[in-house]
């Protein structure tokens, strides 16, 4: 902090023969020596040793930080929390329970082979989100091109709530195709959410389809250059969803993981999530979703999908559930269509 910037709680006059001196911001004043020492530094007779006492102790009490009572802070974020509330939920009442809801501002590794119904289940997320909460928009990062409108608003057509009508008008998708774009697209929201922290119509979900194609590139066997920006930008991802109480889900393509995936409860998984086994801990939840080979009984139109949280920070991991889709949507296998 420039001490010109402390006028006229400090005169004009001292802070210009500070200044002419070389002492010019509130660390050159506090940290340059005592009181003594900075006085033999000026002319005589512009100022008392008293009164350069009082000076300083005035800088140093307009830098520092003020104090406040731990339960104070407490009190203050549960209020915080308790404004910020988002209900955010799947429909797939099991799948919710497993995870204790989407929200809380949390980040959500979806992974998963093709046809498991990733995109699915984080368009669900989102959609039931924005039918609910009036003044909720939702951020879509499209990094290969592959966001469906027709596919979207069949889905928009299932949905009830208030806000039903208006889901399409806030929902914000952005082509991201490499990882310069989508900071740019992260500090932009982080400059929104900071210059209006009120809650009320804001963005309240960030969709990211897929992490892979951004993260992925930069990755090398011999080098650790990537592995330093995939790490740097999940950090991001973490700090912003529990600065704002922002909910994140990262979908996640697979690898192979023979002979099996120890993470998981099931012998015949032989797949596993991409991007390393460092990425699982740059999440708080990785969802594992596998298409039930067995589809002998189901109804036409229909299939029966298995949820299992390989990791999760808040609640039981190695947990499963499943879930049908039919006609796009998830349902619990207990809902009649």
């Amino acid at each position: 902090m420039r001490l010109h910037s402390l006028i006229p709680t400090i005169p004009g006059d001292i802070v210009a023969v500070l200044e002419a001196c070389g002492i010019r911001t509130d660390a050159d004043l506090l940290f340059s020596g005592s009181p003594i020492d900075i006085l033999q530094r000026l002319p005589p007779g512009v100022v008392s040793l008293a009164d350069l006492k009082a000076y300083t102790a005035l800088v140093a009490d307009n830098a520092s930080a003020r104090g406040i009572r731990g339960d104070a802070l407490y009190t203050v974020e549960l209020q915080r929390q308790h404004a910020y509330h988002t209900d955010l939920t799947c429909g797939v009442d099991e799948l919710d329970a497993l995870v204790n809801g989407f929200g809380g501002g949390r980040v959500f590794e979806i992974s998963g082979d093709r046809g498991s119904g990733k995109t699915l289940l984080v368009s669900q997320i989102a959609l039931r989100l924005l039918a609910t909460y009036k003044e909720a928009s939702v951020l879509w990062m499209d990094t290969a091109g592959a966001f469906s409108v027709e596919r979207t608003r069949q889905m928009v057509q299932h949905l009830y709530g208030e806000s039903s009508s208006t889901v399409l008008e806030r929902l914000q998708v952005s082509l991201v195709l490499n990882i310069e774009t989508a900071r740019a697209l992260l500090e932009d929201l982080e400059s929104s959410l900071t210059a209006n922290p009120l809650p009320g119509h804001r963005v309240r979900l960030v969709v990211i389809d897929s992490v892979t194609s951004l993260l992925a590139p930069s990755l090398s066997a011999v080098s650790s250059h990537g592995h330093a920006i995939m790490t740097t930008f999940m950090q991001h991802l973490r700090s912003m969803a529990r600065s704002y109480h922002l909910a994140f889900l990262v979908v996640n393509n697979t690898s192979a993981s023979p002979p099996r995936n120890p993470l998981s409860a099931f012998l015949l998984t032989v797949r596993k999530p991409a991007l390393g086994p460092s990425f699982t801990f740059l999440t708080d939840c990785t969802i594992w979703l596998a298409r039930h080979e067995d589809t002998t009984n189901t109804e036409a139109g229909s299939s029966i999908h298995v949820a299992e949280i390989f990791k999760s920070r808040s609640t039981r991991s190695r947990t499963w559930c499943t879930f049908k889709i039919h006609s796009g949507i998830l349902l619990s296998v207990t809902v009649p269509e």
